[in-house]
């Protein structure tokens, strides 16, 4: 279900609330103001606020049919009530009449509609219960009990069945009604969840073993071939391809599948290609400092296939085979969303004069092309000994053609 339609089904359910409350107080008003003046023997002012507030908000309603403005309605609405409610709980009784607890619902409805008008009406109300209270301090007041005294016990109980009514079997019911519906829709996005999430886990596994398929393939294929330079070509092409695995594979084997904890992705894609170019017995260095970041996969595979080949650079060029030596990665977050890499080694380096332009190095280019990729900058740091790069990038989205 999209948000169009979850907004359209909310709309409806806010429309058929309002519309039950108008037409059910509406209609409840006007009873009360009829036995207001014909069972409880009330000539004054109250039963007339009844019949002219029933009336007034029952032709509101109807006209909603036409106009279609919600606000207008239920804004009307509210208003009529709220001084329909003053009215009579001041000539009822101020403080000390039971109506009073209708104002609670008008404040109630407001919530219900929005917050907005939740809190516009909540200290609207509290403003008209200080002056209802008011009215029992004798050189404060202005009105007067209108209702007689006999009638005054039966008068307080219409009012507690009125309010109870219209809070109980309303707005209780509805909302009630519209929590249960929301549980449903809760519990079916849940599962849907739990699917999409086995199932792209499931894609994230079988694109790994693919990968891994395609690594299997060029080992076997560099075990036919004589030439140095071309099993190079093949060993760096299949380290590349193990880059890329990795991280499906992460993403598959952890709970979040969207986003890979990058400090543990460098530290195993390091610490594999020292193992696959130096042998176990290597003795360069991994100086990896990484906080707890964590990318998602469009912006960490280009970034791991850049980190391999400047560590795949640093071991082939950087160090003899017998030469102990350091390799450095640090990764931060910047304040402004801004990622910076420091990798580099402290081996021999190249020329200033030789860069990605002019050299027939394929890892230079790359590296420097996925940067571009990254939409990040690229320079080199040439006041630490060896081959040292700061990269500066920000994380990208669902970027799908890649730009190597």
């Amino acid at each position: 279900m999209n948000d169009l339609n979850i907004d359209q089904e909310r709309l409806e359910d806010k429309i058929k609330l309002i519309l039950k409350v108008n037409y059910v107080s509406s209609a409840l008003a006007i009873v009360f103001g009829l036995a207001c003046f014909f069972i409880l023997d009330i000539k004054e002012i109250i039963p007339y606020v009844f019949v002219i507030f029933g009336l007034l908000n029952l032709t509101n309603t109807i006209f909603f049919r036409k106009h279609q403005s919600l606000n207008s309605t239920y804004n009307l609405s509210s208003i009529l009530a709220l001084i329909s409610a003053f009215i009579i709980t001041i000539y009822s009784g101020g403080i000390n009449s039971s109506f009073i607890f209708t104002l609670a619902l008008i404040v109630f409805a407001g919530y219900v509609t929005t917050r907005q008008y939740g809190q516009i009406y909540l200290n609207l109300i509290f403003f008209l219960v200080i002056l209802i209270f008011s009215q029992s301090i004798p050189d404060f007041t202005f009105t007067e009990n209108v209702i007689p005294e006999k009638s005054r016990n039966l008068f307080n109980l219409f009012s507690i069945l009125f309010s109870v009514y219209l809070l109980g079997n309303i707005f209780g019911k509805n909302l009630l009604r519209t929590h249960h519906a929301l549980y449903r829709s809760k519990q079916e996005l849940l599962v849907q969840m739990e699917e999409k999430e086995t199932l792209l886990k499931e894609v994230h596994h079988r694109v790994k073993n693919n990968l891994q398929t395609v690594s299997s393939l060029l080992s076997l294929q560099s075990r036919n071939v004589e030439e140095a330079r071309m099993k190079t070509l093949l060993k760096s092409t299949q380290n590349r391809v193990i880059s890329m695995a990795m991280v499906h594979e992460m993403l598959y084997m952890r709970k979040d599948i969207a986003h890979i904890e990058y400090k543990s992705y460098v530290q195993e894609l390091s610490e594999y290609l020292i193992r696959s170019i130096k042998g176990l017995d290597s003795k360069v260095h991994l100086k990896i400092d990484i906080p707890d970041i964590k990318l998602g996969i469009d912006t960490a595979i280009p970034l791991g296939l850049l980190i391999n080949e400047a560590v795949t650079n640093a071991l082939k060029y950087g160090f003899s085979d017998e030469e102990e030596g350091e390799i450095y990665i640090a990764l931060k977050k910047e304040l402004d969303k801004q990622y910076v890499l420091n990798i580099g080694d402290n081996g021999v380096g190249f020329p200033e004069t030789v860069n990605y332009k002019n050299s027939k190095s394929l890892g230079l280019k790359l590296i420097h092309n996925l940067t571009r990729q990254l939409k990040g900058t690229i320079q080199r740091d040439n006041s630490k000994k060896g081959t040292n790069y700061i990269i500066k990038f920000k994380e990208i989205k669902q970027q799908l053609v890649p730009a190597i």
